[in-house]
């Protein structure tokens, strides 16, 4: 089985090898029927003209390429920009859809077989690598060695791994560009499941959902014989699978707007823009009940549901964030900061952004019913700002770069606005806690050496006191690694819920009084 395990790893180090460096194989060549077919009608003249000195080039890399189309480009810009004549600049991006367009090469002419030599090479070496883990084993969660292990202890493989995961979101977000290779050769699956050519989003959404699925299997080789873990597992798998990732898909192909109906509200910030409510609202019936689908899931759906489950039954079960963190980033939950400290930053950081989501939101919506006299050209600026913030750096770059430095719930614990509104309905109105005996703890510390959320665990267990706090996310991992069984998740009547005066020694002893 070992032999086996080394070959499965040697492949998937191929496969991502291969990934990673085919964004820099082929040549570029533009013409002018290119730039008719991607740019904008009221643009294209002056784009042909732009682009002039490009046509008939043949680029040996996307790097010379994307330099000189954006040397033509931005001097255009500049240009119109110095003369203050606003109107005439054109702030489409359309380096992303002509590099692509001009894209020539292997992977151009056999998308199938990169597809293969990347992705599904990388996802059988994968599981070449996990299928063995633990086998002649006894069920039970298995914690051993990991801080001696580089990759899971801040060492120079989790370095290495966080550093390729920062660089992929970075490129990702603000440089596709310099992706059109691996977003060609996912184009076929693409236009199978919608109809449309692939954009880096669906990239994204083949990669991610790859992710949950090949480390949810390991999740089920982990954590063999726990029962909670392996339908929670097998929950956020289905939920990526299938609500996150095809049904969407599916309803571009009818023409349809492209909607995730498991997302919500503040963590999918732009359900209110403009483009979102115009397209649901032209959509006919289908469109209207996406919109109203999305208002009672924020109105009745969380508080309600988290009244009686608390927030695991959205973070830890249907969650596409809490997803990849619960199967991709389970290996790094014991990195998460337990100090007094993370807990201050992680309270004043994430309601923060929970606010902000809502005084976005708020003027999205005011500026909306005025016709946009509200902010006017401002409202693009708003928008960008939050996307660029929150959206992107907080949420991609370092949610899930930051894995292997600081834990898999980074996002989750200090910047997903919904996890602080989840979060306030369960500290405050919620029939869900963690029971706890203290009688029987040890003092182990397992439960909050592997709690992702930075809970100190421990502390509440010593003191037999139960655990409400607004930031669990009913993962039952502390229940799982407990040797004592210490620890219980329960949903009973509030009355009780919350211990003013926690038990010291034992649940008869010595108590503290008001």
């Amino acid at each position: 089985m070992k032999v086996i395990q080394r070959i499965g790893l040697a492949v998937f180090i191929i496969a991502l090898g291969i990934f990673s460096l085919l964004p820099f194989v082929g040549s570029y060549r533009l013409d002018t029927d290119m730039v008719d077919q991607q740019v904008k009608e009221e643009h294209r003249e002056v784009m042909r003209e732009v682009l002039e000195p490009l046509y008939g080039q043949e680029y040996t890399s996307n790097v010379a390429f994307i330099g000189a189309f954006n040397e033509y480009f931005d001097a255009y810009n500049d240009e119109l920009k110095a003369a203050e004549r606003w109107d005439e600049v054109i702030w489409d991006d359309y380096a992303f859809t002509l590099t692509k367009a001009a894209a020539l090469g292997p992977v151009s002419q056999r998308p199938f077989l990169y597809f293969f030599l990347t992705l599904v090479l990388g996802a059988v070496g994968a599981l070449m690598y996990i299928l063995p883990m633990y086998r002649r084993q006894p069920a039970g969660i298995k914690h051993d060695g990991i801080y001696f292990s580089s990759m899971k202890s801040r060492g120079l493989l989790g370095i290495i791994t966080g550093s390729w995961l920062i660089a992929f979101y970075v490129v990702l977000y603000w440089f596709p560009e310099y992706m059109t290779n691996l977003v060609i050769m996912v184009d076929p699956l693409s236009l199978a499941l919608s109809g449309n050519p692939a954009s880096q989003w669906f990239l994204y959404g083949v990669v991610y959902t790859l992710a949950i699925l090949v480390m949810g299997i390991r999740m089920f080789r982990k954590y063999k014989g726990n029962r909670y873990q392996l339908i929670r597992t097998a929950s956020v798998m289905f939920f990526q699978l299938s609500f996150a990732f095809l049904i969407p898909e599916i309803l571009v192909w009818f023409n349809k707007p492209w909607h995730d109906f498991k997302n919500i509200w503040p963590l999918d910030y732009t359900f209110f823009f403009d483009y979102r409510l115009d397209g649901m609202m032209a959509s006919g019936t289908l469109g209207l009940f996406m919109l109203f689908w999305g208002i009672i899931l924020i109105i009745v759906g969380v508080p309600v549901i988290t009244y009686f489950y608390g927030k695991r039954w959205y973070c830890s079960w249907v969650c596409g964030c809490g997803g990849l963190a619960e199967t991709l980033g389970d290996p790094y939950r014991q990195l998460s900061d337990k100090s007094l400290k993370a807990w201050k930053v992680e309270r004043y950081l994430v309601h923060g952004v929970l606010v902000f989501a809502v005084a976005m939101t708020a003027l999205t919506l005011a500026n909306y019913a005025m016709e946009f006299q509200l902010l006017r050209d401002a409202t693009n600026q708003v928008h960008a700002t939050y996307g660029f913030l929150i959206g992107s750096a907080f949420a991609g770059v370092i949610g899930t770069g930051f894995y292997p430095l600081m834990g898999n719930r980074v996002w989750c614990r200090f910047g997903c606005p919904l996890a602080a509104y989840l979060g306030i309905v369960q500290r405050f109105k919620s029939r869900f806690r963690i029971t706890t005996n203290g009688g029987q703890c040890i003092s182990c510390g397992n439960c909050s050496t592997y709690c992702e959320m930075g809970i100190d665990v421990r502390w509440y267990a010593q003191r037999g006191q139960n655990i409400v706090r607004a930031s669990c996310v009913g993962c039952g991992v502390c229940a799982s690694v407990c040797p004592r069984g210490v620890l219980k998740l329960e949903n009973k009547s509030e009355k009780g819920r919350i211990q003013e005066n926690p038990i010291l020694i034992g649940n008869q002893s010595v108590t503290i009084k008001s």
